[in-house]
């Protein structure tokens, strides 16, 4: 009887055989429900031209990406070079690291504190350490002095031990912003004091991956506090944001020129952990503002950016 089957109807027999096959199917207020044996649906990731709004700063300029993903860098404001600060001392720290490597809890080579940075100490109005002339400490400890409370002194310090003059280190700095194609920094110092070393927010968030690699720089930026030998008192991190959930970084500036300057790193608070978000903020503050209050300025814009891109899915999905 089935040979007596016109092809038509062989087809339609075939579909229905199809549907049964693929499981049962419900409606539900006009839509079809899908069968039981469906898989369950992965969240798909935000396109990239659809991506979250972000509280942004009412002045100056920022950036927010996503280290290792392409598409996803975020950004606010003119990207004309601008002063940066004390976040240049991310710069000084690369290059003393790649100039001399160190290794898991490995401390480095003794460098012994020379007059010039003794007498810097007392310098009131710039961010220094207390050293004296003759004292030593470690790479890693010099490269905590300069990171975590900021010491100008420690930097120029760093600087002329690994190059042999401030003026020559600072030219390697220039040089590994070239390779790193930050095509609107210039670096005139290796602390951040003077006016004219200036970036953008899109330079220093490539300055920030790269930095970030390193495990040795990742760890003493992610350190809200710490005391070293010969060093008065508890050393407490001048990047307040660490206290935030997932927050591991980066680095704090402040000066009349640039305002509020604060490079950031975090991970989400959900979602994949592992992900690390960069962002930066520069120009924070009116003119004419207090360094305090530009400081301030610079947290208060970071904190939002920071707990926005940390809810957002853009930052928890592949």
């Amino acid at each position: 009887m089935l040979s007596r089957l016109s092809p038509r109807t062989w087809l339609l027999a075939a579909a229905v055989c199809a549907v049964l096959a693929a499981g049962t199917w419900l409606v539900y207020g006009g839509a079809r429900a899908q069968p039981a044996s469906w898989p369950e649906a992965r969240p798909e990731p935000i396109a990239l031209g659809r991506p979250p709004a972000l509280p942004w700063p009412s002045y100056g300029q920022a950036a927010v990406a996503i280290a290792g993903q392409a598409g996803t860098l975020r950004v606010y404001g003119k990207q004309r070079p601008v002063p940066i600060a004390s976040v240049t001392k991310v710069m000084t720290a690369l290059v003393i690291l790649r100039d001399h490597p160190l290794s898991g809890e490995a401390d480095g080579p003794s460098i012994r504190v020379d007059r010039q940075a003794a007498i810097e100490s007392g310098n009131r109005d710039e961010s220094t350490v207390v050293i004296t002339e003759g004292q030593s400490f470690t790479e890693r400890q010099l490269l905590e002095l300069m990171l975590i409370p900021s010491g100008n002194n420690a930097a120029r310090l760093l600087a002329r031990w690994d190059a042999g003059s401030e003026e020559a280190f600072v030219g390697r700095m220039n040089a590994t912003a070239a390779k790193l194609g930050m095509k609107n920094t210039t670096y005139t110092g290796s602390s951040g004091y003077e006016p004219t070393t200036v970036s953008t927010a899109v330079d220093q968030l490539k300055l920030a991956r790269q930095a970030m690699k390193d495990p040795v720089l990742r760890d003493i930026v992610a350190t809200a506090r710490t005391t070293i030998p010969g060093v008065k008192g508890e050393i407490v991190n001048s990047n307040k944001l660490l206290a935030l959930p997932g927050v591991v970084g980066l680095k704090t500036g402040t000066s009349t020129p640039a305002g509020g300057a604060l490079l950031w790193a975090a991970h989400p608070t959900s979602g994949d952990r592992d992900r690390l978000i960069l962002g930066v903020v520069l120009r924070q503050g009116e003119p004419g503002d207090a360094l305090e209050d530009g400081k301030k300025a610079a947290f208060a814009a970071s904190r939002r950016l920071i707990l926005a891109a940390q809810r957002s899915a853009w930052a928890k999905t592949r």
